[in-house]
């Protein structure tokens, strides 16, 4: 099935990424050169077993440099990842994706898709993408020096994959946490009991990463393909969307991350994923 080989990818793709065992027994980042490239998915920089970048703390330290420069280096990884995968790097590769993952499988709780407020709320990543990531990372200063906001003070990823190894195994570290660190676990807390009950809930409303690939879905290599001739509109497929799509909104939503259930859940194979830019058999024949 579907759901095992995502979950798979995912697994690998985390340990892949995050697999310097040094860092996390010693409390130490690794900083040689892989560094300087970005994975698709969040990765903190930060994570003791990070072997790579993420793509919005590159995007900050960008941003960061004193005056302005547009960050051709951090575009330039959007484009190319978004072009080809959309937003199937937020269901396939992203390692804090697969955290919300395992945590909403907790048999507790009524499981919900989404939070009461759903279409307001949703645009709570494109406002923490302009607002935190791009504008706060320009503008804001602390010590002088600008601030990374979205790292600094709501990224719950760089909390449960960087502070809280680093501070388990550095007890200098542990001396020096303050009132930043309790607001940014308390963030963390959170996210992490929402997804026991929501689908990933920082996928759906804060995640700036989100709201940039979700700009390429409607034209990436990766799509998934509805056969319109083969369906029987038995509605297997939305309901089986973890995110209540439409049959019409699968793959090409901003909201979609290509997990895949959709085509698992469709008795007549008529969802499936394809390789190359598929448009939806109803806008191929009115075309």
């Amino acid at each position: 099935m579907r759901n095992k080989l995502r979950l798979t990818v995912q697994l690998l793709f985390t340990i892949v990424t995050n697999g310097y065992l040094y860092g996390f027994l010693n409390g130490k980042i690794y900083q040689g050169g892989l560094k300087y490239a970005c994975v698709p998915g969040l990765n903190c920089y930060s994570c003791p077993g990070a072997v790579a970048s993420c793509p919005i703390g590159a995007l900050q330290a960008l941003l960061n440099q004193r005056g302005f420069q547009v960050p051709f280096a951090a575009l330039g990884v959007f484009f190319v990842f978004g072009s080809v995968l959309g937003r199937f790097v937020c269901g396939w590769l992203c390692p804090f994706g697969l955290v919300q993952d395992l945590l909403h499988k907790i048999p507790l709780f009524k499981k919900r898709k989404r939070l009461p407020g759903h279409r307001v709320l949703k645009y709570g990543k494109y406002a923490v993408l302009v607002l935190l990531v791009c504008v706060g990372s320009m503008f804001l200063f602390g010590s002088f020096a600008k601030v990374p906001a979205f790292c600094k003070y709501l990224c719950p990823s760089g909390t449960l994959l960087g502070a809280l190894p680093l501070l388990g195994a550095n007890e200098a570290l542990r001396s020096q946490a303050g009132g930043l660190f309790l607001w940014k676990l308390g963030i963390l807390l959170m996210i992490v009991l929402l997804s026991v009950k929501v689908f990933r809930p920082f996928c759906q409303y804060l995640c700036p990463l989100g709201a940039i690939y979700g700009w390429f879905n409607r034209f990436s290599l990766v799509q998934i393909h509805w056969d319109q001739e083969n369906c029987v509109s038995c509605g297997a497929c939305e309901r089986a969307c973890p995110v209540d799509l439409s049959l019409l909104e699968i793959s090409r939503s901003l909201e979609c991350v290509r997990c895949g259930k959709c085509a698992d859940a469709c008795p007549r194979g008529c969802l499936h994923f394809t390789g190359r830019p598929g448009y939806n058999s109803t806008e191929s024949q009115s075309s």
